[in-house]
């Protein structure tokens, strides 16, 4: 059995590395696949087995999804609001850097929300039970927080007008019922709109230096892991949200920070929000992650040491994530400044377009533009790109509220 379970592991590790770090392939879709090989793989392996894979690629899958938010700019839903940080520092040759507070936030999270466990294990259903009927009013609060952040009256009506339309957007693609709503949308409002940008300024990528130049106390990384923590753990229990959403709540929890810890903050969420949903499935029957769904339908139920064990391995795949982004994030800073960037630019449009293309036809085209279009607006009028978290944001308030 021991072996089995290594196995499972490095395999999982195996799928994590190619579903982080290649834009357009999510672990939801590889986890869906597994599970239509589930019948045949049964016939030589538990399906417990395959369930470890599958937490060990999801784990691994939010340390190394990273990399091409950073060196690329094509961000998926779990780091899309670090994705102007990380740019920011590639741009000042510390990707590397960047990078490697994403894995700090991710493993420190990882190791937070595993030693709450006996907390949480009784909390969650609390939380479900009192706070279901007040998301709506939360979330509300929230928006109205980040528009009020803004100064002056100029950039107060830019920020409604990019939530407002992004979330109309977000409402609108949702209802298109396309394979993967999220995709097009996000990759046009937080990927090619920043590599557009780039082209149209003709940015150069530095040299990137494999240093420690960035200094940071021990409490500013403990605000930014435990708001990514909290807000993780809070967003995970409700079906509608996510990552995306933890962010937004994070930042508003921790206040002014610097972008550095923004983005410790937005990589513990990613790895807090998946271990949370095994948390969920355990503690309340509910995955509020697709490839955790896939283990609920392969395990059906999840007892006390099945949970343990999953728990253990989502542990030895955090490990084993933090070695493989390292590892990866030195490739891609020595390779990263050996091509023409704004080359790089257009062949990476080009590749998501495809890919949008291929999962949703035509239709997932005209978000794609439409998304790309909404995401120039706040680079043009100087106010934060996060007002386009509308997209996610103003649907799960509607589905609350209404």
């Amino acid at each position: 059995m021991i072996v089995e379970l290594v196995i499972a592991i490095l395999i999982g590790a195996t799928l994590g590395i190619i579903t982080g770090i290649t834009p357009g392939i999510h672990i939801n879709l590889v986890a869906v696949m597994l599970l239509g090989l589930a019948p045949f793989l049964g016939n030589y392996v538990n399906p417990l087995i395959i369930a470890v894979a599958i937490v060990s690629m999801s784990v691994v899958h939010t340390f190394l999804d990273f990399i091409p938010s950073c060196y690329l700019g094509a961000p998926d839903e779990s780091n899309v609001m670090s994705a102007l940080p990380a740019h920011k520092l590639l741009l000042q040759g510390m990707g590397f850097e960047a990078v490697k507070l994403a894995t700090m936030g991710s493993f420190l999270g990882l190791i937070c929300v595993l030693a709450l466990l006996p907390i949480l294990i009784f909390a969650v259903p609390f939380i479900f039970e009192k706070l279901q009927d007040y998301i709506g009013i939360i979330l509300v609060a929230i928006m109205i927080f980040m528009i009020l952040k803004e100064h002056g009256l100029n950039k107060k009506f830019w920020s409604f007008f990019v939530f407002m339309i992004s979330g109309i957007l977000g409402i609108i693609v949702f209802s298109l019922n396309l394979e993967q709503p999220l995709f097009p949308m996000l990759s046009g409002l937080f990927g090619i709109s920043i590599l557009v940008t780039s082209i149209s300024e003709k940015v150069r990528v530095p040299e990137q230096r494999i240093t420690n130049e960035l200094h940071f106390s021990k409490k500013e990384i403990s605000k930014s892991v435990f708001a990514g923590t909290i807000s993780g753990t809070i967003v995970s229990i409700f079906p509608g949200m996510g990552p995306a959403q933890a962010a937004i709540l994070g930042g508003s929890l921790v206040g002014k920070i610097k972008d550095h810890m923004y983005i410790v903050l937005v990589g513990a969420i990613g790895t807090v929000s998946m271990v949370l949903s095994l948390i969920t499935l355990y503690t309340i029957n509910k995955a509020r992650n697709g490839s955790i769904v896939v283990v609920q339908e392969l395990l059906k139920t999840v007892d006390w040491s099945m949970f343990l064990l999953l728990a253990v391995i989502a542990f030895v795949a955090g490990c084993v994530g933090v070695f493989l982004t390292m590892f990866f994030a030195r490739i891609f800073s020595k390779l990263i400044v050996k091509v023409n960037y704004a080359g790089l630019c257009i062949t990476i449009i080009a590749f998501v377009s495809a890919l949008v293309f291929y999962f949703t036809g035509v239709i997932g085209l005209l978000v794609l533009f439409v998304s790309t279009a909404i995401g120039l607006i706040p680079g043009f009028v100087n106010i934060g790109k996060n007002h386009a978290m509308g997209c996610l944001l103003l649907p799960v308030i509607f589905y609350f509220i209404l």
